[in-house]
């Protein structure tokens, strides 16, 4: 079948009404997660997929639950940012710059309105990417072998290294962390028993779901208890209520060039939105030099990481789907509901269940315009929202995250783990250690193990084998400038700082 035959099929799975439900369902249920402060796509998604997974939904009706409510939380986040200068998450951040002085000016309803056009036509651009370029893609995925997809894992890894910006240090240890946390209960192959520290309940490992809501909800709880009321009012939208033809055509460039570098950057495998954001910001005020007044409420500079947001979020589905790597921290957790439908992602995965990936590539169609649709009109009832107290929100979020880990196993000691791995959390927080790579390492580093040792067993232990296939050597040669660049990148500041103080 060819992509647009593929795609018909797809919309033929998403149209279904129950389908339509999770994906109406997902895109609210997201926009309300994503616009509370602190809160954002990793918490939504890993929240609900114990839920969905106890409900016994079928799995291409899970996935497009899931991958709605991770659009609608990137959504929501911008909410927050625009109204009370509160990131709902870290890509949310460059958000506030231009969103907040635009609000204060008495035009958050244009913002509101510019920020959700802006989101619905970088989801489009990527979508249509991931329709060309995902079965192209899955098709050059075949050659890939243990070797190739060890380098590829490898390749994740430097992406987190190489675009850490000013902290790469503390990814790299979040990365370490997240590789040793997979290697921990017992040694499929020796038996042996791995950093258990005597726990029997670590015999199989940490699972995923206790990792992910003891990293993040836990954590976020006590985030969210450290802090005392912000004191901000949100600010009402007054005026106009939404963009005119001439501030669309103002931030139809900015749009459509940022739509375009955010699926890049999804596809890029430990990118993510955050990155897209702040790369489409950077790019933007560049080139805005006559008329430059980004960060003072220009609407280039809350239209740019908008729209390359919202692409990101859509493109980190190729590299998922097409070869089981995780785009994103959020595209991770998905991959980790697909491992708990028993549904192993990879080329073959197009062509053994073209239901379940062109189903969801339908339904991103679909819940791009819902959000489009559903959130404007609701701008007012948005900052009503937005006043729900600390109280209410800590124990709301720790009873969900009680119930989803002990649903898993329906043991105790999972709901000891979650908390101390919550407070390893924190304070990894506090130090400003990012918690994502750790959820990249964790997911990558037990499929990296994995690949290496299929890659030695078959060449009988030769390393050799890592490097054999032309597609292992240019991957390897895309690590090391990933490694490589930014240091002489900052070699080359030294430098030219040193000669303009001498």
């Amino acid at each position: 079948m060819d992509s647009l035959t593929s795609l018909a099929y797809g919309f033929g799975v998403a149209f279904t009404p129950f389908n339509l439900l999770m994906a109406f369902l997902g895109t609210f249920l997201g926009t309300i997660v994503g616009l509370l402060p602190g809160l954002g796509p990793i918490n939504g998604v890993a929240l609900l997929i114990p839920i969905a997974f106890a409900l016994g939904l079928p799995p291409e009706s899970a996935l497009i639950l899931l991958a709605a409510v991770y659009l609608g939380c990137e959504y929501g986040g911008r909410i927050s940012s625009i109204l009370l200068n509160i990131p709902g998450e870290a890509s949310a951040v460059m958000t506030t710059l231009d969103g907040y002085p635009l609000a204060q000016s008495g035009k958050a309803g244009v913002a509101l309105s510019i920020s959700a056009w802006a989101s619905f036509l970088g989801g489009s651009i990527s979508i249509l990417g991931v329709v060309i370029f995902a079965p192209l893609l899955a098709k050059w995925a075949i050659a890939f072998g243990p070797a190739e997809y060890f380098a590829l894992m490898v390749f994740a890894m430097a992406c987190l290294a190489g675009m850490a910006g000013d902290k790469p240090i503390r990814t790299a240890l979040a990365t370490f962390i997240g590789l040793w946390l997979s290697t921990i209960g017992i040694d499929a192959n020796s038996g042996v028993y791995r950093f258990s520290f005597g726990f029997l309940g670590l015999a199989d490992g940490i699972q995923f779901v206790v990792l992910v809501l003891g990293l993040f909800s836990v954590s976020e709880i006590l985030v969210l208890l450290e802090r005392t009321h912000y004191g901000h009012k949100a600010i009402k939208a007054t005026g106009r209520m939404l963009f005119n033809l001439q501030e669309a055509r103002f931030t139809f460039g900015a749009m459509t060039r940022s739509g375009l570098l955010g699926f890049i950057l999804g596809v890029l495998p430990g990118a993510g939105a955050t990155l897209a954001s702040a790369v489409a910001y950077m790019s933007e005020k560049r080139m805005a030099v006559k008329d430059n007044i980004f960060g003072k409420g220009d609407l280039r500079g809350l239209a740019a990481p908008e729209a390359a947001n919202s692409a990101s979020a859509c493109g980190s589905m190729v590299p998922m789907l097409t070869l089981g790597v995780p785009g994103s921290g959020t595209t991770a957790v998905m991959l980790g509901a697909l491992t708990l439908y028993n549904i192993t992602p990879g080329p073959l995965l197009f062509e053994r269940q073209p239901d379940i990936v062109w189903g969801l590539i339908a339904s991103l169609v679909i819940a791009n315009i819902m959000l489009l649709v559903m959130n404007i009109p609701m701008i007012r009832f948005f900052t009503k929202i937005l006043s729900v107290p600390n109280w209410a929100l800590v124990p709301a979020i720790a009873m969900i995250s009680s119930i989803g880990v002990y649903a898993v196993h329906a043991t105790s000691f999972d709901l000891f783990l979650m908390m101390v791995i919550g407070i390893a959390g924190y304070l990894l927080r506090k130090a400003d250690v990012p918690l994502s790579p750790i959820l990249l390492g964790f997911i990558l580093g037990g499929l990296m193990e994995q690949n290496l040792r299929r890659a030695l067993s078959i060449s009988n232990g030769g390393l050799e084998i890592l490097i054999a296939s032309p597609i292992s050597k240019g991957v390897w040669l895309l690590i090391v400038g990933m490694v490589v660049w930014p240091i002489v990148r900052r070699l080359r500041r030294t430098a030219v700082s040193n000669e303009s103080k001498s």
